[in-house]
């Protein structure tokens, strides 16, 4: 049951919109970067974090994200986002879609709205301005905030404790189960999983469900 909700805290990337072009832009830095420092050819560094991915993941049992395999093959968070921040233009991959505009102004009329992204400030901020949901949004949290990607419970509890809110009063949208919600599921919070925009669009149906 939602009745307590009180905050819905999105992700952005895969979540808000779905761009396979800017993923692979995004994975070409990281591999170009990796290859830089390992003194490797693009192809050995994509085959060494993919090779990495897949060793954690063996592990844990979970997905793993390209910013902890950069972090196990000793990259540095800071230099990797600084090269995403610089060199990344989302406009080339991105365009407004009313509809997730729309979703969004309902939602923030009934509840207090939150992004939390394992992307930089300066990319996300211009992510959010193509797709028009900039303002939409009461606080942002991204990855500079803790340098402690999702998922991670030090970040996620700080982030409860800065919107003031308890887990049964949150609700935690993303595309990736393991790395968005599997953790706030966990720690009580509702979680809703969308890797579309007609997934995402869906919620407004749950929400208005909920609230017969």
């Amino acid at each position: 049951m939602l009745s307590d909700l009180k905050a819905i805290i999105f992700d952005l990337d895969g979540t808000l919109y779905v761009s396979n072009e800017l993923g692979r832009e995004i994975n070409r830095l990281a591999i170009a970067y990796i290859a830089e420092l390992k003194g490797t050819g693009t192809a050995q560094a994509a085959a060494l974090i993919k090779e990495m991915k897949a060793e954690i993941s063996a592990v844990s049992g979970l997905d793993t994200t390209l910013s902890v395999a950069c972090l196990e093959l000793g990259g540095d968070l800071r230099e990797l986002h600084r090269r995403f921040a610089e060199q990344i233009k989302p406009k080339a991959f991105l365009k407004r879609d009313e509809r997730v505009v729309d979703l969004l102004k309902i939602l923030s009329s009934r509840y207090e709205l939150y992004l939390y992204t394992n992307n930089n400030l300066a990319l996300s901020t211009r992510i959010m301005e193509i797709l028009g949901v900039s303002k939409l949004f009461r606080q942002v949290f991204t990855i500079e905030d803790s340098w402690l990607p999702k998922p991670d419970r030090t970040a996620f509890i700080k982030i409860l404790h800065e919107i003031g809110s308890e887990p049964e009063q949150c609700m935690f949208v993303g595309d990736r189960y393991d790395v968005d919600l599997r953790l706030p599921a966990t720690e009580g919070c509702a979680v809703f999983l969308s890797s579309s925009t007609d997934e995402l669009l869906g919620l407004l149906k749950i929400m208005n469900e909920e609230n017969i």
